[in-house]
């Protein structure tokens, strides 16, 4: 039996012209999220930034009629090579980044198998998959988009470090 339409398995890979250090470094910073990925709302960050056990909750706006409020838990967070967390709240589940040295800089290996929880969501799913499919690959390459603007404007000149 196949992945339930309530279900999202994602696996891709994504270069970034910078090291594993620097976008570890980058993502290190969840209170600019928001700057720069346009579908984040109210992010609150309980903890120190990635480590083991900090939490980040906010809301999910794709370009589908949907918000979801989500909670990650960072389980396990190994500098500058892996974050593992656990996913609850609209969407449950858990995700995965990897980054690996690349000959143009970092290959980030993301992956994520989560569950639509709301109701609303859940139906849609049984009987519009491709049209939420879209809106998470969407949402998906925005944030990365997002995320190769923010590392180049920190190698601009007169631009602030992390």
């Amino acid at each position: 039996m196949g992945t339930p339409p309530t279900v999202i398995d994602y696996h891709r890979s994504f270069l970034f012209e910078v090291s594993p250090e620097e976008v570890w470094q980058a993502l290190s910073e969840p209170g600019r999220f928001e700057a720069w990925w346009g579908w984040l709302g109210e992010l609150r960050v309980d903890g120190d930034g990635l480590v083991d056990g900090a939490v980040l909750s906010g809301i999910v706006s794709p370009p589908v009629p949907y918000r979801m409020r989500v909670t990650v838990h960072l389980d396990r967070c190994q500098r500058p090579t892996r974050i593992d967390a656990t996913v609850e709240g609209d969407l449950r589940g858990t995700a995965s980044l990897e980054l690996h040295p690349h000959e143009a800089g970092t290959s980030a290996e993301v992956a994520w198998r989560i569950e639509m929880m709301q109701r609303s969501m859940r139906v849609a799913a049984r009987v519009a998959s491709p049209v939420l499919r879209w809106g998470h690959d969407r949402v998906v390459d925005m944030t990365a988009q997002g995320f190769r603007r923010h590392l180049r404007s920190l190698g601009e000149p007169g631009a602030s470090a992390p």
